[in-house]
C-alpha cells in the first residue's frame, strides 16, 4: 500500500468514524432527554451486553478472513473460507441467542429491565455478529468504502429510527427495536453484495482447524478489553442503581471520542506495516510508526485538553444538566485513558508484526484483573470517578508495559520536541476555551472552532513540523 492510498484511506475512514461519533451525540440527547436517566441508563447497560455477547459468540473468527483471504487467489478456498466462518459462527449464536432467552428473566432483572428487552437482545446479537463477516469480508478485499458505506448507513439510519420511534410514542422499547430492524437491512444488503462478488457454496472447513488455531488465542485479551471498557457500568448499576449509569455513560462517551482518531490507523496500519516488514523494508515500517504516532498526538493531545476544558458546558448541552454536575470530571480521567489507548494501538504493531501476541494477551489480562478488582473498591468508595479512575489506571498500564516490551523489538524515532509543543499549544487553547464559559450549543460550537484554529496558531507558529514534514505530507495527500 502506497503512502498516497493509505493516507486516503486514512481520510475516508476518519470521515466515516466522525459521523459514527455525530450519530451518536445525536442519540445522547434524544434518550436522555426524552426517556429520561434511567432509561438511558438500561439502555446503556443493554449495549454493553450486545458487546459483550457478541465478541464472545464470534470468537474472532470474522478476522480470520482477514488475515488468510487477502492472498488467496483461488475462488473455491476463498467461498469455502467465508462460508465456513459464517456456519460456524451461526450456531454458536444459535446455541447462545437460545441460552439468553431461557435465562431472560434472571437477565432483566440483573439489567433492570423487563424480559421483552432481552428476547430482543437475543436476535440483535444474532444479526450484529453476522454483520461482521461480511463487513471483514470488505476489509479482506481493501473494499474501504463498502466497509465504510455500510458502517455510515447502520449510524445514521440506527439515529433516524430511534428518534423516530420515540417521536412516535413507542418510548425505549422502540429505540431497542431500532436496533434490531437496522441489522436486518444492512444483512441482507451486505450479505446480497457478498454473494454477488464470490457466490454461494456449502463449505468443506478445508481451513477451520487453521483458523481456530489463529483465533482462539486471542479471546482472553478481548474478553479483558471489554472488562477494562464495559464493565465498570455493571459495576456502577450493582453499586449505585442505574441513574448513576446514566450518569456516567454520556460522560464516558464523550471521553472516548479521542478513541475515534485512533480506529482508522489501527485498521489500516496491520496490513499495510505486514507487507513492508515481510519485505524487509524495515525502514519503511519505521516511518509508519513515527509518523502515525506523531499525527495521532497532533489530534488526540488538543482534544484532551479541549475536552477536559468543555466537558460540563458539552455535558449540559448534549444530555442534562443534571448529568453534567454528577459526571463532568469523568471526561478528562476517560480522555486521558483513550489517549494512552492510542498510543498502545500503534506501538502494539511492533508486537503484531514481530507474532507475539501473547505478550499483548497477558498485558490485557493483567490490567483486567486489576481493573476488576479495584472497581470493587474505587466505585462504592468514589462512585462514578472511581470507575473512571480505575479505566485510566487500566489503560496506564497497558500503555507502559506494551511500550516497554514494543521497543526491546523494534525501536522508531519519537518527536519529543513536537510532543512538548503540542502540550504548551494544548494548555493554552483549553484556558482560553475554559475562560469562554459557553453556554448552549452555538457558544460550545464557536469555542471548539476557536480552540481548533487557536490551536493551530499556535502549534505552527512553535514550527511543530519541519519543511520536510509538510513536504512529505503534501506529497502523500496529493490527489487523494
Amino acid at each position: 500500500m502506497s503512502y498516497k492510498k493509505f493516507t486516503k484511506d486514512v481520510g475516508i475512514l476518519s470521515l466515516t468514524q466522525v459521523i459514527a461519533a455525530l450519530s451518536g451525540i445525536i442519540t445522547l440527547p434524544i434518550i436522555t432527554k426524552l426517556l429520561g436517566v434511567e432509561n438511558y441508563g438500561i439502555w446503556i447497560q443493554l449495549l454493553v451486553t450486545l458487546g459483550l455477547v457478541s465478541s464472545i459468540a464470534i470468537i474472532n473468527l470474522p478476522y480470520t478472513l482477514v488475515r488468510f483471504l487477502p492472498g488467496e487467489k483461488n475462488k473455491e478456498e476463498i467461498q469455502d473460507g467465508i462460508w465456513s466462518v459464517f456456519i460456524m459462527v451461526f450456531v454458536i449464536l444459535i446455541v447462545i441467542s437460545a441460552l439468553l432467552i431461557f435465562f431472560s428473566g434472571v437477565i432483566s432483572l440483573f439489567l433492570g429491565c423487563t424480559q421483552n428487552f432481552v428476547l430482543i437482545l437475543s436476535l440483535i446479537i444474532i444479526f450484529e455478529c453476522l454483520n461482521q463477516i461480511f463487513y471483514n469480508t470488505f476489509r479482506a478485499f481493501q473494499e474501504i468504502k463498502k466497509y465504510c458505506f455500510f458502517t455510515i448507513s447502520q449510524t445514521i439510519g440506527q439515529a433516524v429510527l430511534i428518534l423516530s420511534a420515540i417521536i412516535l410514542g413507542y418510548g425505549l422499547l422502540g429505540a431497542v427495536l431500532s436496533l434490531l430492524l437496522i441489522r436486518i437491512i444492512i444483512f441482507l444488503i451486505a450479505g446480497a453484495m457478498v454473494i454477488k462478488k464470490v457466490g454461494v457454496k456449502i463449505p468443506k472447513f478445508l481451513r477451520i482447524k487453521e483458523y481456530l488455531s489463529f483465533c482462539l488465542p486471542l479471546i482472553p485479551a478481548d474478553t479483558s478489553s471489554w472488562i477494562i471498557q464495559s464493565s465498570d457500568k455493571y459495576f456502577i448499576g450493582l453499586f449505585l442503581g442505574t441513574i448513576f449509569v446514566g450518569y456516567y455513560a454520556p460522560a464516558y462517551t464523550l471521553g472516548s471520542f479521542i478513541a475515534f482518531f485512533i480506529m482508522p490507523l489501527g485498521f489500516l496500519l496491520p496490513a499495510t506495516l505486514s507487507k513492508h516488514y515481510d519485505e524487509n523494508k524495515i525502514d519503511e515500517v519505521k516511518v509508519y510508526l513515527k509518523y502515525s504516532l506523531k499525527y495521532f498526538l497532533m489530534i488526540a493531545i488538543p482534544a484532551f485538553f479541549g475536552l477536559s476544558a468543555l466537558s460540563r458546558p458539552l455535558l449540559s448541552t448534549f444530555s442534562t444538566p443534571e448529568i453534567a454536575q454528577h459526571s463532568y470530571l469523568v471526561v478528562p480521567l476517560v480522555a486521558l485513558g483513550m489517549l494512552l489507548s492510542g498510543i498502545y494501538a500503534i506501538t502494539n504493531q511492533i508486537i503484531i508484526l514481530k507474532k507475539k501476541t501473547k505478550i499483548s494477551g497477558a498485558i490485557w489480562i493483567v490490567a483486567a484483573f486489576l481493573n476488576f478488582g479495584l472497581n470493587f473498591i474505587f466505585v462504592p468508595l468514589f462512585g462514578i470517578l472511581g470507575a473512571a479512575l480505575t479505566t485510566l489506571l487500566a489503560y496506564a498500564i497497558i500503555t507502559v508495559l506494551n511500550w516497554r516490551y514494543s521497543f526491546k523489538e523494534l525501536k522508531f524515532d519519537i518527536d519529543w520536541q513536537f510532543i512538548l509543543k503540542s502540550l504548551f499549544a494544548s494548555l493554552l487553547m483549553a484556558l482560553f476555551v475554559f475562560w469562554l464559559k459557553p453556554v448552549g450549543l452555538y457558544k460550545n460550537i464557536y469555542a471548539i472552532i476557536s480552540g481548533v484554529l487557536i490551536y493551530g496558531i499556535l502549534i505552527f507558529s512553535l514550527r511543530g513540523f519541519s519543511k520536510q514534514e509538510f513536504q512529505l505530507f503534501k506529497n502523500i495527500t496529493k490527489n487523494s
